[in-house]
C-alpha cells in the first residue's frame, strides 16, 4: 500500500475567530500553526494569509512573504501550497446587480498569481469552480484560468486542481485535451461546501470515476464531515486533508486547540486503518515535484 499524503489547511479565508479563538490570523501565527502541523505529520501546508486588522482574507504580498519566510527559517522540508483563490469573489450590489458591492474581490487573473511568481512555492491551488458561495459568486472563467495556469507553470510551480463539483472535472478534462493543464494532474476534491459536491461516499466515488488517468487525488470534508470524508478518501485510494480552514472542532461540541491537534487525529485515523503517512520527501516523489 502506498503512503498517504496529509495536507493541513491552516487558516483559509472564511472561518473566523468568532468560530474558534485559536484560529491563526497574523503571518507569525499562521507560520507557527503551520510548523506545529508539520511536526504533527502534515507533509503539505495549504496556506492563505489574513489582514491582521480585519481578520479577512488578503492578497498582500508582504503578508505572504513574511509567512513563508517564517516557515522556511525553521523548516525547509515541508511542502508549501499557496492559495490563488483570493480575488475571485463577486458580490452583486442590491441596487444594481451589475455593479460590485463593497465585499467583492474579483480582479485580474495576473494579480491572483503574482505572489506565486515571486515566491515560487512547490504547489499552488487552481480553483476551477464557478458557483454561489455564501453571499458571493465565485467566478473562475476559462479564459482567466488559462492565464493563471500559464503563469503558474512558467514559475515552475505545480497546480493543485481544486474540484467543487462534477462540472469542474469536465472543465479539467477539457483543459488537459487543450494542453492548458499538464498530466499527471494533482486534484483536490472539496466536499460539503453549500451548493457544491455533497460530502458523502457516493459523490466522492463518482468524482473519482471521472478523473483523468494517473491522477494523484485527495478529498476532504467541510465541518463535521472532515473526518468521515478523510476515512472515505483513504479507503478509496486518495490522499487526505484537515485543518482549521475546513473545520474548527476536534469532536462534537469541542473546539480544537489548533491545527496540530486536527493533524494528530488524522494521523491516528489513517494509521488505525492500516495506512502510513508520507513524509515531505515521500510526498514529493508521489507528486513528481
Amino acid at each position: 500500500m502506498s503512503k498517504t499524503i496529509l495536507t493541513c489547511a491552516v487558516t483559509g479565508n472564511l472561518t473566523s475567530p468568532e468560530m474558534n479563538p485559536n484560529l491563526p490570523i497574523t503571518p507569525k501565527e499562521i507560520a507557527e500553526e503551520g510548523l506545529a502541523a508539520a511536526e504533527a505529520g502534515a507533509a503539505i501546508l495549504h496556506l492563505h494569509v489574513r489582514d491582521p486588522k480585519t481578520t479577512k482574507g488578503s492578497m498582500k504580498f508582504e503578508l505572504y512573504d513574511e509567512m513563508v519566510s517564517r516557515i522556511r527559517e525553521k523548516n525547509s522540508d515541508v511542502i508549501l501550497n499557496l492559495t490563488t483563490g483570493e480575488g475571485g469573489r463577486f458580490v452583486p450590489s442590491k441596487d444594481n446587480p451589475m455593479i460590485a458591492a463593497e465585499n467583492s474581490t474579483l480582479c485580474r487573473p495576473e494579480l491572483r498569481v503574482s505572489h506565486i511568481e515571486k515566491l515560487k512555492p512547490e504547489i499552488c491551488t487552481l480553483d476551477l469552480n464557478t458557483m454561489w458561495s455564501g453571499q458571493a459568486a465565485v467566478i473562475n472563467s476559462p479564459e482567466n484560468l488559462k492565464i493563471m495556469a500559464e503563469r503558474i507553470y512558467a514559475a515552475g510551480v505545480k497546480p493543485e486542481i481544486e474540484i467543487f463539483n462534477s462540472s469542474d472535472i469536465h472543465l479539467l478534462n477539457h483543459f488537459i485535451s487543450e494542453g492548458v493543464i499538464k498530466t499527471p494532474v494533482m486534484v483536490q476534491m472539496v466536499m460539503g461546501v453549500r451548493f457544491g459536491a455533497p460530502a458523502n461516499s457516493e459523490t466522492m466515488l463518482y468524482l473519482k470515476s471521472q478523473l483523468p488517468e494517473n491522477s494523484v487525488w485527495a478529498a476532504f470534508g467541510i465541518g463535521r464531515m472532515e473526518y468521515p470524508m478523510l476515512a472515505q478518501s483513504f479507503i478509496a485510494g486518495g490522499h487526505v486533508r484537515v485543518g482549521m480552514e475546513d473545520n474548527v472542532y476536534i469532536e462534537k461540541g469541542k473546539l480544537c486547540t489548533g491545527n496540530a491537534q486536527l493533524v494528530e487525529k488524522a494521523v491516528k485515523l489513517v494509521t488505525d486503518m492500516g495506512g502510513s503517512i508520507a513524509s515531505p520527501a515521500e510526498a514529493r516523489k508521489i507528486l513528481e515535484l
